[in-house]
């Protein structure tokens, strides 16, 4: 009868620890740099500020907007402000005034 005899390999007690190696690398990795990883919460978050302070123009914006509205409604009609809406959508004025024009962001 023939027996064989093999040599201990190393190789065998390596690759259980390997593998756990390469699935805590894998998943680690997209821990951090996934689609809901830590790195995303953190862009996430920046983006977040970044629109409330734009929420926050905005609103002032409309604020100042409706304020002027409401200048114009019947009722509360202010001369002034009626004035000044029809020189600047008629592009008119008087030959003796003096007109300064500044740019307002957006406000016609």
């Amino acid at each position: 009868m023939w027996t064989r005899q093999h040599k201990k390999r190393n190789t065998g007690r390596l690759i259980v620890p390997a593998i756990s190696i390469a699935f805590l690398a894998y998943f680690g990795f997209h821990a951090y740099n996934g689609e809901f990883g830590i790195y995303s919460r953190y862009q996430y978050e920046a983006r977040t500020v970044e629109l409330k302070a734009q929420l926050e123009s905005i609103k002032a914006r409309r604020i100042d907007l409706e304020r002027r509205v409401q200048l114009l409604h019947d009722g509360t009609l202010e001369k002034d402000m009626l004035d000044e809406q029809a020189r600047k959508a008629l592009n008119l004025s008087h030959s003796d005034e003096i007109i300064i024009m500044r740019s307002q962001q957006g406000i016609n």
